[in-house]
């Protein structure tokens, strides 16, 4: 039995949820997501108590495992539209380089080329002093967005250079002993 497929979620004010054709839509003050839901999920929207409750309609292994997933989408889609995510990741690094110049990320991280990645649609990326900071209203959007700009130069174990999570802690390795 699921745990998170059971709660209850609560929709703030100024959210607006709709559940049709296997469409999840919620609306919110900082804008709108959708996203498709498969039929083995019964999504009820009790507007009057501002209450959103999950039922699985079969007993098959599918149907109990896709119950509390959506049950976290819905939870994160009605975070995302109130307050945005925010992942913060920083560039260590002797001549290492970072800067936004409108829709793309530029990069200098060592190599005989600069490395340019187009910044998604609905992301807002800013980079200040080597601190990137990505802002969006969709999760897994922000979390692959910073994922993959953190997989072009991950942090090595000896000198830590390379991107880092903010609140990421490295392990360092102990050089070369001398006799």
């Amino acid at each position: 039995m699921s745990r998170v497929g059971k709660q209850q979620l609560v929709i703030p004010a100024n959210t607006e949820l709709t559940y049709a054709d296997g469409v999840m839509t919620v609306k919110g003050p900082l804008g709108t997501l959708v996203r498709p839901m498969k039929e083995v999920v019964t999504i009820n929207i009790d507007t009057a108590n501002a209450l959103v409750t999950f039922e699985q309609k079969g007993t098959d292994s599918f149907a109990r495992a896709i119950w509390g997933t959506h049950a976290s989408h819905v939870k994160n889609m009605i975070l995302g539209v109130n307050t945005p995510y925010v992942k913060k990741l920083i560039l260590e690094g002797v001549g290492f380089k970072s800067e936004v110049r409108g829709t793309e990320l530029h990069l200098a991280l060592g190599f005989s080329h600069p490395v340019v990645i187009t910044i998604p649609e609905g992301l807002t990326v800013t980079a200040e002093k080597n601190n990137i900071t990505i802002t969006g209203i969709n999760k897994e959007v922000v979390g692959e967005f910073a994922a993959s700009v953190r997989a072009r130069k991950k942090p090595e174990p000896y000198k830590g250079k390379g991107f880092r999570y903010d609140n990421e802690v490295i392990r360092r390795k102990a050089g070369k002993k001398t006799a």
